[in-house]
């Protein structure tokens, strides 16, 4: 592509909301444009790395052994009413309705429709496996999209399906789709780590992965094992427990009130009382599908939300308002606390009361006394709350032992979702009644399993961890060009040929290039071409007078001065 005739149109600077690398990139390189919040445009540049990405995505599905098919982004509304998922997904649904008052879902992922799809398609256990995939834009509602292509509203993804009739196909499919999303993350040349998540609503079959691409960008935390593989999504990470027994102190003395005027946080408890936040167990409300629980932890500790809405197997968890603390409990907010609290509350029910481990194993606490401006010291967890149910409720933290080996210690990184991939199990299938009959002529509802990858959040991904102060580096498989071509200056004849002469024979050779033929300075061509980002670099300026170009490696740094023949043998070289 000649330059100046390519839809290219690069800025000096970014919006001012954009804050991520990623965004003010893309959107300065000419990639993005935003149509609104969370929605964007492609832009030619932007559109060929989503075509890159596409192609290694194929490959690595074709590997898999699945099939490509492609369905509509509109759902009838009742297969999200079948499958439970119309009122969980909630408000994250972007909804419509047509001329005839038929009610529709824009969707945010296919796992209703694919399955409705195939129980009209299937009758045989002999048709099965098989794993079908599409890459389509869905929609999500997001309540703060943020970050360009990190957090949308309509985006580009990739979603993929396994139906089985028995556990070890679904586990085959799986073991499969995970090494294709190996290998496909390898080609992006991307830091990444595969760590056991938690399925939420969209899995019941427990075995799922997310791929974390590392980054400081990322909203994920993940903990990982400084010796074994071990490696999870904070929301799941386990951590081995130091104290198993809990002995009570012999000579504890009674729980003592005191007058804790205005103090109502971990922060202005340890400085009124000169006391560390681990000796302090803080306890927070929540209505777990409408019911109250009361979850303890160490001050500094945090709660663990999906630990505890999965212990309580619940839909929801919310945290609770002050004004429902107020009203279940008849405590403030800063004040609660879980010693005599179904005795004092004003509830007509008892407020189960969740212990984790580490408050367990105190010898003594301070902790809220159900008044306000009042605390208790000398709470001895295990001995004064015997009705609270013990168990892991808060996040792992840096340092911790490992939960896999005796060895390693958890250490925290930030990183941000490329993929996942679920073990659904007969989630879907039971709920909109998708079964097969099998040899024995018993019918058997269908096991499967979901595997998807954001398009548009691996673009962004990629940036984040493949550029520098000037622009973008894309690696060369997902680079939009492969070789940018600059002319130093269009007033010199020989350079115009040479370079329109290495122009024509790259192309002829499959490689990808882009052409700056523009009458422009060569700081502002050089700026340019900083931003887009194309890795291989040819400059044709007043070396050609000698017969020298300079090739350049943006990835490596490596610089030399070639001929046009080295320069399409080297180029050819890097690219294969």
């Amino acid at each position: 592509m000649k330059q100046s005739q390519a839809f290219i149109h690069t800025s000096r600077s970014a919006p001012s909301e954009a804050e991520a690398a990623s965004h003010q990139l893309l959107i300065r390189g000419s990639y993005i444009r935003q149509t609104a919040a969370g929605i964007y445009t492609y832009l030619p540049l932007g559109r060929r790395v989503l075509q890159r990405l596409e192609q290694l995505i194929r490959q690595a599905m074709e590997g898999a052994h699945a099939q490509e098919l492609l369905m509509p982004a509109m759902q009838p509304v009742e297969l999200w009413q079948q499958s439970g998922r119309h009122e969980s997904y909630g408000d994250h649904l972007l909804q419509l309705e047509d001329r005839h008052h038929r009610r529709f879902v824009l969707g945010p992922t296919h796992e209703e429709l694919i399955t409705d799809l195939l129980r009209s398609e299937l009758g045989s256990y002999r048709q099965l496996p098989v794993t079908l995939y599409q890459i389509q834009t869905k929609f999500r509602d997001e309540s703060r999209p943020r970050s360009g292509l990190l957090r949308g509203r309509e985006f580009l993804m990739k979603d993929a399906y396994s139906f089985a009739t028995d556990m070890q196909d679904l586990d085959d499919a799986y073991l499969a789709m995970f090494k294709a999303y190996e290998q496909l993350f390898s080609q992006c040349d991307l830091q990444f780590r595969a760590v056991e998540a938690d399925g939420g609503a969209i899995s019941d079959a427990g075995a799922t992965h997310e791929f974390i691409a590392l980054t400081d960008a990322g909203e994920d935390i993940i903990a990982c094992c400084t010796h074994c593989d071990y490696a999870a999504n904070l929301e799941k990470a386990q951590y081995r427990r130091q104290h198993d027994h809990v002995s009570v102190p012999s000579n504890h003395v009674q729980p003592e009130l005191i007058h804790t005027p205005d103090v109502r946080t971990i922060a202005q408890l340890t400085s009124y009382l000169a006391i560390d936040s681990a000796a302090i167990a803080k306890s927070i409300l929540f209505l777990a599908d409408g019911e109250p629980v009361l979850v303890m932890v160490r001050g500094d500790h945090d709660i663990n939300e999906v630990k505890v809405q999965n212990y309580m197997q619940a839909t929801e968890l919310v945290l609770a308002n002050p004004e429902t603390v107020l009203q279940l409990t008849g405590t403030q907010v800063g004040f609660l606390g879980a010693y005599s609290l179904n005795r004092q509350c004003e509830s007509t029910s008892a407020i189960r009361i969740l212990m984790d481990n580490a408050v367990y194993a105190m010898p003594h606490a301070v902790i809220g006394a159900n008044q306000e401006h009042y605390h208790y010291r000398h709470i001895v967890p295990a001995l004064h709350i015997q009705e609270a149910e013990a168990g892991d409720f808060r996040n792992a933290v840096q340092g911790e032992a490992c939960p896999r080996c005796h060895e390693g210690k958890l250490q925290m990184a930030s990183g941000l979702e490329l993929g996942h991939v679920f073990k659904l199990g007969t989630k879907y299938s039971e709920a909109l009644q998708a079964d097969v009959q099998l040899a024995s002529g018993e019918r058997q509802h269908l096991i499967m399993g979901c595997y998807g990858i954001g398009v548009s959040r691996l673009m962004a991904a990629i940036v984040e961890q493949h550029h520098d102060e000037h622009g973008i580096v894309w690696p060369i498989r997902v680079a939009p060009y492969h070789v940018h071509i600059i002319i130093i200056s269009m007033k010199d004849e020989q350079q115009c040929e040479i370079a329109t002469t290495l122009y024509e024979q790259l192309k002829a050779s499959g490689i990808d290039v882009l052409l700056d033929d523009r009458e422009e300075r060569p700081g502002v061509k050089f700026k340019d071409a900083d931003l887009i980002g194309i890795p291989l670099r040819v400059i044709v300026g007043k070396g050609i007078a000698t017969g020298e170009l300079e090739w350049s490696n943006r990835l490596t740094g490596e610089k030399y001065s070639l001929s046009v023949g080295q320069v399409i043998e080297h180029t050819t070289k890097v690219i294969q």
